[in-house]
């Protein structure tokens, strides 16, 4: 039987009022709020022009109850509804964010942050001034650095940290979290010396002479380091996932897929308990770590909770292209030696996707470069991927075109990030040559392909800000406007919004309760103060969040509203 809602959508009709039927006709269901006198986008329809609106929605205990014009639903309003008057505002299902380190991200606000740092002298003045306010010996730690940003893109070198870190060991993190600079005192504690052999899937960079330079790339490296750093404790934890939960909200994030640590998913499982969190979370657990202690994972949450639940299982092939970690199938352009890193061998990698797929995970796969997004897929390949299964690749930024059919053949979830591109066409090019450049950031080609597409930002690698991205996927151009990469490859702004939206509720089995605004679903919709469908491209990037409401809690309002 067709869905009357979809098919409403599809033909265009004009919709004057749909409820739930979820209680008798004598007992209606419960109406706690009313949004009118607004523009609507449903999500019905929402991959084409024809995409539903309405301009009234009801909305009772933690879901929508109607939806239809203004005086349809007021009828609906029962003693004690409040009443809330949009005035016109564009309203929409809430951003699902498929790829996001909330931890991490808390963190970095909470230690050295180095973000937007214009060059090297700016990042050792912001390192200098922690030090000073460090007590003696303390670690300093932080991230979001970004040499490409600077004038020169030189990396920079634990000489560097060492003209401003005084006795205090450091490490900092690359904004991609691929690399990092250590200075002397932080690889003398953890035995680093220039001696030290690189391990497999990562590398110590050393100077002409074979001298350590400072640079760690790729986990299996920063780990020999990271292992002397003190744990953060959990109020620590605590308070930055907080921070980056409530970054989330501000910026019309409803959803979130996770990557941080099992010691912040049990932060998240305090935060639910205590009725404080105001986004949904589905937790990614490490591919690496023994099925066992998985399993015992995923029953420690139930399946069935819709604001917190563990998710797939991650895990990496590579590195970055802006740290040249990603393994590309043949050398980086502008590094004729160096092809990245991978971090698996391909049967080792087999066995271990056969036994956890055979135990039932959803199974996701950082790859950025062509070489890792191979080996990923042959992975997938012997496991016997399927579409019912949805596993999924992560990143695909440069992936081979004969690769495509493979996703499609093999049911797999293109996860991407758009805004990746705004920082990256700066010097992707450079990197990948001509050829490979037209197969980077491919969302049009997956799309048509008929591959699923699930949008996010990789928070805190971009900022949480959806804008941008939509931005990025609707031009293909830097955010000045002035320059375009391969613009023949942008998406329309409904097939962008679906893969904000349903494309990710897709990709985390939650399209059954997310990604519209029709009676049965979610509550979770954002209040914008354009409509995004409708005004020229650059103005995406100025668009502010006026409300936030998950679960028909209203979870942030812009100031003077």
């Amino acid at each position: 039987m067709i869905d009357p809602v979809i098919d409403l959508g599809r033909r265009g009709l004009l919709l004057c009022c749909l409820m739930v039927p979820l209680f008798s006709a004598t007992t209606p269901p419960p109406v706690v709020a009313i949004y009118y006198h607004g523009n609507i986008l449903t999500g019905v329809g929402l991959g084409d022009s024809n995409a539903q609106r309405v301009t009234a929605i009801a909305v009772g205990d933690h879901q929508i109850v109607a939806i239809g014009d203004d005086a349809a639903v007021l009828r609906q309003k029962q003693p004690g509804t409040k009443l809330f008057d949009l005035r016109g505002a564009f309203v929409m299902p809430g951003i699902n964010d498929a790829h996001v380190h909330l931890a991490n991200a808390g963190r970095i606000k909470l230690a050295v942050d180095l973000t937007g740092s214009s060059s090297l002298a700016e990042m050792l003045r912001r390192v200098n001034a922690a030090a000073a306010a460090a007590p003696p010996g303390e670690w300093l730690l932080g991230g979001g650095w970004d040499h490409t940003l600077w004038e020169n893109r030189t990396l920079p070198t634990r000489q560097d940290l060492d003209t401003v870190s005084g006795r205090h060991p450091a490490f900092f993190v690359r904004v991609d979290g691929h690399i990092a600079v250590a200075n002397s005192a932080a690889l003398a504690l953890s035995g680093v010396t220039d001696q030290t052999p690189s391990p497999q899937g990562g590398q110590f960079d050393r100077d002409a002479k074979g001298n350590l330079t400072g640079i760690v790339r790729e986990d299996s490296a920063q780990d020999l380091i990271r292992h002397h750093i003190p744990a953060p404790s959990h109020d620590l934890r605590r308070r930055a996932i907080l921070l980056a939960l409530e970054d989330a909200a501000a910026h019309g994030v409803t959803s979130v897929q996770d990557n941080s640590d099992w010691e912040d998913f049990l932060v998240y499982q305090e935060l639910e308990r205590e009725g404080r969190l105001p986004v949904r979370i589905s937790e990614w657990l490490s591919f690496n770590d023994p099925v066992e202690l998985l399993l015992a994972h995923r029953a420690a949450q139930p399946a069935g909770d819709r604001w917190l639940r563990t998710g797939m299982l991650k895990g990496f092939m590579d590195g970055s292209l802006g740290s040249r970690t990603a393994a590309l199938l043949s050398p980086y352009s502008d590094d004729p030696g160096n092809s990245g890193l991978l971090r698996y061998d391909q049967a080792r990698l087999d066995a271990m996707t056969r036994e956890r797929a055979a135990a039932g995970f959803q199974i996701g796969f950082h790859a950025i470069g062509d070489g890792a997004v191979e080996m990923a897929l042959n992975a997938f390949a012997a496991a016997n991927a399927s579409p019912a299964r949805r596993d999924r690749i992560e990143h695909s930024q440069v992936v081979d075109p004969r690769d495509i059919p493979r996703y499609k053949a093999l049911g797999i979830i293109a996860s991407m990030q758009p805004s990746h591109l705004l920082t990256d066409m700066n010097w992707a090019a450079a990197r990948l040559g001509p050829q490979r450049s037209h197969y980077a950031y491919a969302w049009k080609a997956f799309l048509d392909a008929g591959v699923p597409l699930a949008f996010g930002t990789d928070y805190p690698v971009e900022p949480i800000t959806p804008f941008r991205g939509i931005y990025a996927g609707v031009t293909r151009s830097n955010e000045a406007g002035t320059d375009s990469y391969f613009p023949q490859d942008k998406l329309t702004i409904h097939q962008v919004l679906l893969a904000y939206t349903q494309g990710s509720a897709y990709a985390e089995f939650s399209e059954s309760f997310k990604g519209k605004l029709i009676p049965g679903y979610a509550a979770d919709f954002i209040v914008l103060d354009r409509d995004l469908t409708r005004v020229p491209a650059a103005e995406v990037l100025k668009t502010q969040v006026l409300r936030t409401v998950v679960d028909g809690r209203t979870v942030y309002e812009a100031p003077n509203r």
